[in-house]
């Protein structure tokens, strides 16, 4: 019957996880309220991220430039390639179940100065794994080259890849929410992934 409420997860880093999905005794004393504020900010640092790339996005159909044949031909398998990496592997298996066990974990093991940087203790830039603080911080090192990257990119180019990036980011904030809706809903799911 415990085995029944385990779920095993592999993040992409290839480590599976178990998640207890059962043990409702742990997140019972979970301050909802702190939870709420701290995978808010995660969610605000993305939501900022999707409104500030839309607005390139955009860019070519609002000055009536548009796009060629061509052109439309790689925006659409660049939005599914985003999708599938970016918004399933990269944000639904790997970041939202770790940022959420963090944010759980968080709330019920407060510590001062995690709680001051909350979105970052959620997002594992700190207090992890050696591996997992390898791989986060190449992440945040990698995403900031690409952003330097894209920006000399030419229009409408940088808009299709902007597009794409939007279309997965959106895919990560609505896997956020449920998430951590659903792991509101069956207590202990957090605890045990803390990665």
């Amino acid at each position: 019957a415990a085995a029944a409420n385990m779920q095993q997860v592999r993040g992409m880093d290839g480590v599976v996880e178990v998640i207890d999905l059962n043990a409702q005794d742990r997140i019972e004393a979970t301050p909802e309220r702190a939870l709420r504020h701290l995978v808010l900010g995660v969610t605000l640092l993305l939501l900022q991220a999707v409104v500030r790339l839309t607005l390139i996005a955009v860019d070519p159909f609002v000055t009536g430039r548009g796009l060629s044949p061509l052109e439309w031909a790689v925006c659409v398998a660049w939005i599914g390639v985003s999708l599938y990496s970016e918004g399933y592997r990269g944000f639904q298996k790997a970041f939202v179940p770790r940022t959420v066990a963090r944010a759980f974990h968080l709330a019920t093991h407060p510590r001062p100065l995690f709680v001051v940087f909350a979105p970052a203790f959620a997002m594992a830039l700190f207090h992890a794994r050696p591996k997992r603080l390898v791989v986060s911080w190449m992440v945040v090192f990698l995403v900031v080259l690409a952003v330097i990257g894209v920006r000399h990119l030419p229009v409408p180019w940088r808009s299709i890849v902007d597009i794409g990036v939007v279309a997965g980011l959106v895919w990560g904030l609505a896997s956020l929410v449920a998430t951590f809706a659903r792991a509101l809903q069956k207590a202990g799911y957090a605890t045990a992934y803390f990665g």
